[in-house]
């Protein structure tokens, strides 16, 4: 018979010992994400009702716009909850999940980016060739690649160690984390 043990859940540590604190914490934390919700809501509404926004920039402002309440929809509800409930506790798939999904978001948006650089790069230095470079589905085609490459470099960066994990049934801590 061997000695092992497998882990199930990590603990999270408290920004603050007292109650007054992790009340702060809450508070702030809400704040920002409500004005994040609703700064990403309105440039997405706004784009998505307005037609002459309907170019190739607005385009990838609204994809950045997702990308950017994918990201801090998350983490922040969590860290909020644990503090307000006084929750130490997140159970290993959830601790992967929420890495998998960060690193998904980051990569994605640093790829959107390039995208959207390119995209003033041709309307600065070749603005009668802009129509023609980045037709609607030239942009379609970019946004998804950005998106499906911000995947890929999450699966590729840390799908492997999740798996590694899940069938050994021991976490690969510093590489994961």
């Amino acid at each position: 018979m061997s000695n092992s043990s497998s882990i199930t859940q990590f603990l999270i540590l408290a920004f603050a010992d007292t109650w007054e604190l992790q009340l702060l914490h809450f508070w702030f934390f809400l704040g920002i994400y409500l004005a994040s919700l609703l700064g990403n809501g309105l440039i997405i509404t706004t784009i998505a009702w307005d037609q002459h926004l309907h170019t190739p920039m607005y385009f990838f402002l609204l994809n950045l716009s997702l990308l950017d309440l994918g990201s801090i929809s998350t983490t922040v509800p969590k860290s909020m909850a644990s503090s307000l409930w006084n929750i130490r506790g997140i159970s290993y798939t959830g601790c992967a999940a929420q890495i998998f999904m960060v690193f998904f978001f980051i990569s994605a948006k640093y790829c959107l980016l390039t995208v959207m650089s390119y995209d003033r790069y041709i309307a600065i230095c070749k603005p009668l060739h802009y129509r023609t470079l980045l037709g609607s589905r030239a942009c379609v085609h970019m946004g998804a690649a950005a998106w499906a490459t911000g995947f890929l470099n999450a699966l590729a960066t840390h799908g492997q160690y999740i798996f590694i994990a899940t069938v050994q049934g021991q976490c690969p801590g510093p590489i994961l984390l």
